[in-house]
């Protein structure tokens, strides 16, 4: 996908997510994400913080003792918007390219796919995944590294999109649509094997 289209998928899902967040009761706000000690409504706030700048996340950095992991969540907590603000912040991005310190357009790809699973499986709710920008989300989770360590993680497993033209690795063969994959490529292995099907099942635990 080139940037046009990297993009203009991006603005579709978070529009979509926006859609999604209006329709949440406050319990379902309150509810576990699939991210552990995430709520939805954590994964909802994270989603509108993309555009952080680079003073901010600096100071946040800092602030949680340079862990990354932290700082995020951290982030995402301290500076959530209220509830009804949520779905206009995100609705403010679409259109925009601007991203955060040090990332591809990619990135806030991956995350609206992501984490729109995130919030929705556990909801009960469902919420398609476009194939094609999951595939291109999947090249870049497969080879950046670090934080998802795909290649290391999945090692002797041979992934394969059913809907999409990507596949990677070697060894037993584990199959599914690509949303599935890219469950399972940043960590979300429960979820995303309740899909996925093959020999290479048993490799991932």
């Amino acid at each position: 996908m080139d940037e046009d289209r990297i993009w203009a998928a991006i603005d579709q899902e978070r529009q979509s997510l926006a859609d999604l967040l209006d329709d949440l009761s406050p319990d379902e706000w309150q509810a576990g994400s699939l991210c552990e000690h995430w709520t939805v409504r954590d994964v909802g706030a994270h989603l509108t913080l993309a555009h952080t700048s680079t003073p901010t996340a600096l100071r946040e950095m800092v602030r949680a003792r340079g862990s990354v992991n932290r700082m995020i969540h951290d982030t995402a907590v301290r500076h959530r918007p209220p509830l009804h603000d949520l779905s206009r912040s995100l609705r403010s991005m679409v259109g925009s390219h601007r991203t955060a310190p040090g990332i591809t357009s990619l990135e806030p790809l991956i995350d609206a796919l992501v984490h729109g699973q995130d919030i929705a499986l556990p909801l009960g709710r469902t919420r398609p995944v476009p194939p094609e920008p999951a595939a291109a989300a999947l090249e870049r989770v497969w080879t950046m590294g670090w934080p998802f360590h795909a290649r290391r993680r999945l090692n002797g497993v041979r992934l394969i999109a059913t809907d999409a033209d990507w596949s990677a690795g070697s060894g037993s063969e584990l199959r599914g649509p690509a949303g599935a994959v890219l469950l399972l490529a940043t960590g979300r292995r429960p979820a995303a094997l309740r899909t996925l099907e093959g020999p290479g099942r048993d490799c991932v635990g």
